[in-house]
């Protein structure tokens, strides 16, 4: 446990590795949020709700989910790819041919 006053030291390949994996479960939930906002766009004044500038709105943050994930899963590949390899001495058995 680190004395009082020391700030706790934390490498930062694995803290922005948890940083990208949060932010890959919180993903999903910001693209709900960002899609039921034109629900709340109807002003009362107006009888018909604008219906192009609402498609439009979930078009661009359609895309713009579709580029966030990309980037996400982008920065995680390395760290996915390097659990997939056998540790070096864990090998699985290889079946004799």
């Amino acid at each position: 446990m680190p004395q009082s006053g020391q700030p706790l030291f934390l490498a930062r390949r694995s803290y922005r590795r948890r940083r990208l994996m949060d932010a890959a479960r919180l993903l999903p939930v910001l693209g709900m949020v960002l899609f039921a906002l034109p629900g709340l766009w109807h002003p009362a004044e107006t009888p018909t709700p604008d219906t192009g500038r609402g498609g439009l709105y979930l078009f661009a943050v359609w895309i713009g989910l579709i580029f966030a994930a990309f980037l996400i899963a982008r920065g995680l590949s390395p760290v996915l790819d390097a659990e997939e390899l056998p540790e070096e001495g864990n090998a699985p058995p290889q079946e004799p041919e």
